[in-house]
């Protein structure tokens, strides 16, 4: 399971600047993630060029802009993804990985996606996975936000 721990220090030097950015440039930060389904039930899943391991597509909300409109757009980016229907609020955890200011809204939504996601910078891998057979670096976060969704587990306050 990869963490900040295991990252490269280049990237805990970089990933430690953009927050500091964001701490003058917005205050508090917030941001989505959401377990995104298909219609097999299968979660999408991505792999970033900048940190490790598989994480749920997400990312910070920007001025002047909703949760679900910054949830539309990050699914789109991160996946080339389209909600299906209406996403569902699961959640809202207060992240303190890398700053004490920082808040998740997850969401549970079924999506398609509209055309393959080709890896870039950001996002070095994309797909969608069986439940059962997630890559051998799917993060702890992912497997504890899986068991809080199947009610195996009551939602922490900590992401």
């Amino acid at each position: 399971m990869a963490d900040k721990q295991t990252w490269p220090l280049h990237m805990k030097v970089l990933v430690r600047l953009l927050h500091v950015y964001f701490s003058v440039a917005r205050g508090m930060t917030m941001g989505v993630r959401a377990a995104c389904f298909d219609e097999q039930g299968r979660l999408f899943l991505v792999r970033h060029g900048y940190t490790g391991g598989w994480h749920m597509p997400g990312g910070g909300l920007e001025r002047n802009e909703t949760a679900e409109e910054a949830l539309i757009k990050e699914l789109r980016e991160e996946g080339n993804l389209r909600i299906v229907g209406k996403p569902q609020l699961f959640h809202v955890y207060f992240n303190t990985n890398i700053t004490r200011r920082d808040h998740v809204v997850f969401y549970r939504a079924t999506v398609e996606q509209t055309a393959p996601r080709l890896p870039d910078w950001e996002i070095a891998e994309s797909g969608f996975f069986e439940i059962d057979k997630l890559p051998a670096e799917t993060t702890e976060a992912t497997y504890r936000r899986l068991a809080e969704l199947r009610g195996e587990a009551e939602p922490a306050h900590y992401w």
